[in-house]
């Protein structure tokens, strides 16, 4: 059996992305460390494969940083979580001189190809995620290959050894359902978006977290689940609004379905907040200009982008640093989408 980078760096003490970048002669790798690693590879019998490129390429390529958005044909592009985050990248990067480049891809196999190619090339030997999913074949590539990346979102795979930037978002969803809570509301439901994404998964269970604490039921129907927002209104949004016995409340995962939310209601003759009060996040320019405007925690993504290119600049020139975890804080912007009940 071939013998892997891991066994390398496991044999030597250091990072598999210290071992990538000694197969590259990459200059902010000291010679000590180098020779340490080098060795380890002469007792292993390790032999660098197709991504190892000379000294003049890789030192090119230690100043791009990939940014990695989530596989998607249209919506994340919409999304001004994203552009946000992006923007704290980009401006932290020409600060320290850095370049950055944006990766996209329809699917995970697309996405990777590109992964793939720039990784080959020598273009690109770092990377920030803009996402966090459960098995996430991305992920997978990237920690088996060495390679140093940072995430914006909670480690769902080697949390230990992954580099990540994140909000509480357990603790923002139950203080989202406990806020509608004290405004007098039981009946609080949740819409969220594709659950395999960390941080939809963390608000979803602070919300239950919220209900279990006020001893208030834990209605299935309650709590949906929409991967997409589609242009015509979900069936199951429509059918529990219009329930005899509908919420009062609801905590919504994003401010573009908090949106696609109050399209329902405009439907379904309900107003808000006289019939449902809302609570969504990302505090992003569409809570601002829907009518009424949309109460939203913000997540402060702008500074989740620059803490996410701090930490990876800081990585790639000492590449010996142990892998750390930033929270950046969240807090809550009132406006009109919510009533306290009887008021």
């Amino acid at each position: 059996m071939a013998v892997t980078l891991k066994e390398v760096a496991a044999l030597a003490g250091v990072s598999p992305s210290t071992v990538s970048r000694t197969c590259k002669d990459n200059p902010s790798i000291s010679e000590e460390t180098k020779e340490k690693v080098r060795r380890a590879m002469a007792q292993l019998g390790y032999e660098p494969g197709f991504s190892s490129q000379p000294a003049g390429i890789s030192a090119l390529s230690t100043r791009t940083i990939g940014i990695i958005l989530p596989p998607s044909q249209k919506e994340t592009y919409e999304n001004s979580f994203y552009l946000e985050a992006i923007r704290g990248i980009s401006q932290f990067c020409n600060q320290r001189q850095y370049i950055n480049t944006i990766i996209t891809g329809q699917d995970e196999d697309e996405l990777l190809k590109v992964i793939r190619t720039l990784t080959r090339s020598g273009q690109v030997d770092s990377y920030i995620m803009l996402y966090s999913k459960q098995q996430d074949p991305v992920i997978e590539y990237l920690y088996n290959e060495g390679l140093l990346y940072v995430l914006i979102g909670k480690a769902y795979q080697y949390a230990n050894q992954t580099i990540y930037i994140d909000n509480d978002n357990f603790l923002a969803g139950q203080e989202a359902t406990e806020y509608l809570y004290h405004l007098g509301h039981k009946k609080i439901a949740y819409l969220g978006s594709d659950n395999s994404l960390m941080f939809s998964a963390d608000r979803k269970a602070g919300y239950q977290m919220a209900l279990a604490l006020h001893k208030l039921p834990q209605r299935p129907e309650y709590c949906l689940e929409i991967p997409s927002v589609s242009q015509k209104s979900p069936q199951a949004i429509h059918a529990l609004l219009t329930d005899d016995n509908h919420p009062t409340a609801m905590v919504v995962s994003d401010d573009i379905l908090a949106v696609a939310l109050e399209r329902v209601c405009l439907e379904a003759e309900l107003s808000i907040p006289d019939d449902l009060s809302i609570i969504s996040f990302n505090n992003s320019l569409m809570a601002r200009l829907t009518s009424p405007q949309l109460t939203s925690i913000d997540v402060n993504s702008y500074q989740l982008g620059i803490e996410a290119a701090s930490q990876i600049i800081n990585h790639m020139e000492n590449p010996n640093l142990l892998a750390t975890k930033i929270i950046v804080p969240h807090h809550l912007i009132e406006r009109d989408s919510c009533r306290a009940l009887g008021g």
